[in-house]
């Protein structure tokens, strides 16, 4: 991305942070959940992170105060506006491919016919009373009124929709749909906030979207900080596995809040997209494995299960130990989760619920993406394309047959 005033301002205040500290690279991104090459990215100013949740928690571990913590936030605002800036799209010459029709697509209202023709041999009520205003030429004589005739096209409408809705044959809904509502709010103010980060690659530089485009009208891909923004002009649905990084911190420093339990809905069931996957990387890795809750959306009752991590960076492969249930947090000592959703068979959109409990109260936050489910659908079967920089474009990919 373009060296930015901000966005050096910004890298300026990480890299003394990471100056204090003076942990290596490899040890600061465990606790932050990152790759190595990933924070000695933000250091350099060569990417911005999409989220300021990961720099707070960098300043907590490095020791910074109140006020620093202040400054690092309103420089990360302004290098994130230049990266947004930077980051538009340009408009694609290409049009994007139509998606193709579903089997059963939705009714539509019925458009009302001409009226019955006019009864030569009836009188004409003007003549009979010649202070009546013209009748319309085209004023149908006989039927019912038009309110009527509008209500029972209504009912139809509505019975017509019930029934498709009833007896659609790919969908089925295994939970209600959480309320729209934004982040972190309840109806009472909860003793703890929460963020989360939707657009997560895996080691920060492989990821795979798909995209109901033909390749020339697919832009080549991002920078993993960016690929927000061209996941939401390109309509893009995550392939085969959904990372989501939760951040949660207390409000208060001393009073923990403790995290119970975290469950996983899915909202609704459907077979697999049938778009085309582009895949973000062509084999690249990160040398850190973070711990994660692994999530199989394929079973009947999803559960999010603790996996471990390893860490590759040193001469010896180490386990990092999954932490269960239950976490304590406070405003110095936040908490990441991290959540890695798979499917092979279904189109799925699903949401989280985190139990909570402190100072005498409880509760149960749903996890959303912005107020609406996230979604994950499988890839299997899917024409698969890597992206070429020495010739600029999308090519097919010869694993394609694997992508799962």
């Amino acid at each position: 991305m373009p060296k930015d005033a901000a966005v050096e301002e910004f890298a300026g205040l990480v890299r003394a942070l990471k100056a204090r500290d003076r942990r290596s690279y490899e040890a600061l991104g465990r606790r932050l959940s990152v790759s190595a090459s990933t924070l000695h990215r933000y250091c350099s100013g060569a990417t911005v992170p999409e989220e300021f949740a990961v720099v707070d928690r960098l300043a907590l571990l490095c020791g910074a105060d109140e006020e620093e913590r202040r400054a690092l936030e309103a420089a990360w605002t302004e290098a994130d506006r230049a990266r947004r800036r930077a980051a538009s799209p340009a408009p694609t010459p290409v049009p994007a491919v139509s998606a193709a029709p579903e089997s059963n697509p939705e009714p539509s209202a019925p458009e009302p016919g001409p009226g019955p023709a006019p009864d030569p041999t009836a009188p004409d009520p003007s003549a009979a009373d010649p202070s009546a205003p013209e009748a319309p030429r085209a004023r149908p004589r006989r039927g019912a009124p038009a309110p009527l005739l509008v209500a029972v096209a209504v009912a139809l409408v509505v019975l017509a929709l019930a029934a498709a809705l009833l007896g659609h044959p790919t969908r089925t809904a295994s939970a209600p749909a959480p309320a729209s509502t934004a982040p972190g709010r309840t109806a009472a103010p909860l003793p703890f906030t929460w963020s989360i980060g939707s657009q997560l690659w895996e080691g920060g530089c492989g990821h795979t979207y798909l995209v109901d485009r033909a390749p020339r009208a697919v832009a080549p891909p991002p920078v993993a900080a960016d690929s927000g923004a061209w996941a939401g002009t390109h309509g893009a649905v995550h392939g085969g596995e959904a990372l989501v990084r939760i951040t949660v911190q207390g409000r208060s420093p001393s009073d923990a809040v403790v995290l119970h339990a975290l469950h996983v809905r899915v909202v609704d069931r459907a077979a697999p997209l049938p778009w085309n996957a582009y895949r973000m990387d062509n084999g690249c890795g990160g040398a850190v494995t973070p711990r994660h809750f692994a999530v199989d959306l394929d079973r009947p009752r999803p559960l999010a299960r603790p996996v471990d991590g390893l860490d590759a960076s040193g001469a010896e492969v180490r386990k990092i130990p999954a932490v269960s249930f239950p976490y304590k947090v406070t405003s110095s000592d936040p908490e990441e989760l991290l959540v890695s959703a798979r499917t092979a068979g279904c189109d799925c959109r699903w949401y989280l619920e985190l139990e909570w409990s402190a100072g005498g109260r409880t509760g149960t936050v749903w996890i959303t993406d912005g107020g609406k489910p996230f979604r994950t659908s499988g890839t299997r079967g899917r024409p698969a394309y890597v992206h070429d920089s020495a010739e600029g474009r999308w090519i097919t990919d010869s694993d394609s047959g694997q992508t799962g």
